[in-house]
């Protein structure tokens, strides 16, 4: 069964979640990961971000798309080509609560952008391979609200995976068929006019790009409220099983 929660209020039941906030958080996770970050540690609230503070650890994020007094740096990729640590802690408005609401439902999780399509394609693909599996994609959306640019992202993806299709998947996919390039989507949302406003348009334009990273984002656990997020490359890689508590250097 392939489904997509078109925002985290619908998000059920499932062997894979694929979270979609390509404006900006999984966009940012997994540049932060190729670019050499170990683990990203996602939270759903700044407060939380700002108790894991320690040295080895950048604190990014943002609140109405402005990074939040204290923070080394916002949400935006373009900052997480740089490594100024060995983890970051990510707190945005959207795109972590959806991956925390993800958590609570699928035993393995991954995070999906456009600067990683083909290879999440490519390792849902190898984890399906000989199983029966429900995948759920996981719309971050905006502020409980649909955001077009994940339900493009979600039918982009659908449209690679075989198996039965809920109407919300028909639904993305009609949605991944009506525009012609990545950035067009992108450009119409709600989120890009943010964005926009706040002198921000580069960032659309960078996560726009497609598939030009390997790897995949992955959930390893989840310990008090954070999820700690590491790269894939292979399906092999992939947890099978969900919530880990007790993680060293999370609690701080």
């Amino acid at each position: 069964m392939i489904d997509v929660a078109l925002n985290p209020a619908d998000v059920g039941e499932a062997d894979v979640a694929i979270v979609i906030d390509v404006l900006r958080a999984t966009t940012t996770a997994t540049q932060a990961l190729a670019t050499g970050y170990r683990r990203v540690l996602c939270t759903e609230s700044v407060e939380r971000a700002r108790g894991l503070r320690e040295p080895g650890r950048v604190l990014a994020g943002e609140r109405e798309c402005v990074k939040p007094p204290g923070f080394d740096q916002g949400n935006s990729p373009l900052e997480a080509l740089r490594r100024f640590g060995d983890e970051l802690v990510l707190a945005t408005t959207n795109g972590t609560p959806a991956i925390a609401a993800a958590a609570k439902h699928a035993g393995t999780v991954v995070l999906a952008c456009l600067l990683n399509l083909d290879a999440v394609v490519r390792v849902v693909l190898e984890r399906m391979s000989g199983a029966d599996l429900h995948v759920q994609m996981v719309c971050s959306g905006t502020n409980g609200a649909v955001a077009v640019e994940d339900v493009y992202v979600a039918g982009r993806l659908t449209q690679r995976l075989p198996g039965s299709r809920t109407d919300a998947t028909l639904v993305a996919e009609a949605v991944a068929r009506a525009f012609r390039t990545p950035l067009e989507p992108l450009a119409a949302s709600t989120d890009a006019r943010a964005l926009e406003k706040a002198g921000m348009s580069e960032d659309i334009r960078f996560c726009a790009q497609e598939s030009i990273l390997t790897l995949v984002p992955t959930l390893e656990a989840v310990s008090e409220g954070v999820a700690i997020v590491v790269a894939a490359q292979d399906a092999a890689a992939l947890p099978g099983g969900a919530s880990v508590d007790g993680l060293d250097r999370v609690s701080s």
